[in-house]
């Protein structure tokens, strides 16, 4: 195997990041047809192809953001060593987490909290689609995925699944809508409209399910796919929320919000979602540890 060139590493790295051979070389000061020899050198000597021509544009390959990934690491780490020995200090460490586009900030602060502050890490934080995140994570794009729907997996599926925490989910309103008699669920439901999440959620499916059971057609005023527009449709009095107390829970210290009826045959679960890697970041591994010793709380 060729000697890897830490040389055409940095070259590889200015092209992933600009996305073209000239913007690469004008920003290197080389001719693109240098640039361009020495990328295939690389590529040559690690027996892939790391960009693929989509337009006028490259696009790493799965090979090239896997040496993308590692590229970074290396850089990283010599970083490290030129402060150590210089005593200068540490270079930081990045963590990339994605977290569903829905997903209640408060458990994604919760989550990353142990690392916030601290001077040797740098959290960047995405947010997307369960599919997009998934496909970002398999790319190694994303070190973690934060949500609350856990994706299928079988024996040739690459995500290891790991459960974070549960909360409660109830009917919240204003205190002029839940009134003090303090109804049945089935009449509450039977005489108030309800904020509900959009249909493809895994709490609005329980919400169905216990509904059907009840034999109840709810009155749906508003739909959201987003907690926080839940919280703020709540406040307005648009009906009562299907939503987990914690996401309120400033409103109901206040006494803005009460809670009307808990649900209690349904919960809300929040994963943590990553891949196998062969070089895993440790940094996932320290937060999850965190998480199992000290139930997240959300």
């Amino acid at each position: 195997m060729s000697l890897l060139n830490l040389h055409h590493l940095r070259l590889f790295r200015a092209v992933a990041t600009e996305g073209t051979l000239t913007g690469a070389a004008t920003r290197l000061n080389l001719s693109q047809s240098a640039l361009s020899t020495q990328i295939r050198a690389l590529e040559a000597a690690l027996g892939h192809d790391l960009f693929e021509r989509r337009g006028r544009g490259l696009v790493l390959t799965e090979a090239g953001r896997i040496a993308l990934d590692h590229a970074e690491a290396i850089f990283r780490t010599a970083e490290d060593l030129t402060a150590t020995l210089r005593e200068t200090g540490f270079a930081r460490r990045a963590l990339r987490i994605g977290a569903l586009a829905t997903l209640s900030r408060n458990f994604q602060m919760a989550f990353v909290r142990p690392l916030v502050g601290r001077a040797d890490v740098e959290v960047i934080l995405r947010s997307g689609s369960q599919a997009e995140l998934l496909n970002a994570l398999d790319a190694l794009a994303l070190d973690i995925v934060l949500t609350n729907l856990a994706p299928a997996r079988d024996s040739a599926s690459p995500w290891l699944i790991h459960r974070l925490a549960e909360q409660p989910v109830s009917l919240i309103g204003t205190p002029s809508r839940c009134g003090s008699d303090r109804p049945s669920l089935a009449t509450l439901l039977g005489r108030e409209p309800v904020i509900l999440p959009v249909p493809d959620t895994a709490l609005r499916a329980a919400f169905d399910a216990m509904t059907a059971r009840l034999g109840i057609t709810p009155m749906v005023a508003a739909e959201a796919d987003d907690m926080a527009m839940l919280r703020l449709l709540a406040r307005e009095d648009a009906g009562l929320a299907v939503i987990p107390p914690i996401v309120v829970r400033d409103e109901l210290e206040a006494g803005i919000l009460v809670e009307a009826a808990r649900l209690d045959n349904i919960r809300e679960t929040f994963f943590a979602i990553t891949r196998e890697r062969r070089f895993p970041n440790p940094l996932v591994a320290e937060l999850l540890a965190k998480g199992a010793q000290h139930d997240v709380p959300v």
